[in-house]
């Protein structure tokens, strides 16, 4: 691919992949707009591993916290690690089962058009603001129970339909469940990790089925922009929200959402 169009799916996933405005629409709908070849598996494995290192680098801390806390319960002991690695994998248990009943039955292909994405746009960006305006402010991280991260765990698998966004979708119900925002962010974002490495390895797997394994130029480049900018939109982010609202967020989607609807309707 030219590098010109690896350089724009790199920073489009870079960037969509944490702000609730829907990676999957974008990387959809960037070659439908611009009239490229569709950029393929491996690419986007690329700019999905590339996305997930960012976050992994960003939140290195819980990271380390959760694997101590993995390892807290092999030795039978619950400590607050241990209730973290807890939180997060109850929290990815629906999206794993609903991405394996997708996988299972074919893929979602069916919903990759630019219809639905005009709708799940619009409606989740509305259901964005309502639950950033109306929501309580109330709590942190370490204040999740269990059945709040299940309802969000539960929120994750709406994401599977493109234009929802896996970010939006769950600091909305977050947010609906009165977390603060930069703590509802944070949330999602070490939700994303569990999730993000399954995808990947599900995606690993089709490219090594369809013999494009070998590693490409391309596919760094690609990687290694995805990496570069999803970090700094995560960092971007954090400091936004910790003095703001989504609603430039919400903004955005409606805008986007009306135009996909009049260029499918009109």
């Amino acid at each position: 691919m030219p590098i010109l169009h690896l350089v724009v799916l790199a920073i489009v996933q870079g960037i969509t992949e944490f702000f609730p405005i829907s990676s999957s629409a974008h990387l959809i709908l960037t070659p439908k707009i611009m009239g490229w070849v569709d950029q393929g598996p491996l690419i986007d494995l690329a700019v999905h591993i590339g996305t997930l290192l960012a976050v992994i680098l960003y939140f290195r801390a819980e990271m380390i916290r959760m694997t101590l806390g993995g390892v807290s319960l092999l030795r039978g002991r619950y400590t607050e690690d241990a209730r973290l690695f807890l939180l997060l994998s109850l929290a990815s248990i629906p999206a794993f089962a609903a991405g394996a009943a997708i996988y299972a039955l074919g893929g979602n292909e069916m919903m990759r058009n630019v219809e639905l994405i005009g709708w799940t746009t619009l409606i989740f960006g509305v259901l964005l603001y309502i639950a950033d305006q109306y929501g309580e402010k109330l709590y942190r991280l370490e204040h999740v129970t269990y059945r709040n991260a299940l309802i969000i765990g539960l929120a994750q698998t709406m994401a599977l339909i493109p234009g929802v966004s896996r970010s939006g979708s769950t600091m909305t119900a977050a947010r609906f469940l009165g977390m603060e925002r930069a703590e509802a962010a944070r949330f999602s974002f070490l939700m994303s990790i569990p999730v993000t490495m399954a995808a990947g390895g599900l995606g690993a797997i089709e490219i090594i089925k369809s013999g494009q394994a070998d590693l490409q130029i391309d596919a760094v480049i690609s990687g290694a922009v995805a990496f570069l900018t999803a970090l700094f939109a995560i960092s971007v982010l954090m400091r936004w929200l910790a003095t703001s609202s989504f609603t430039p967020f919400v903004i955005y989607r409606v805008i986007l959402a009306i135009g996909l609807l009049v260029w499918t309707y009109f």
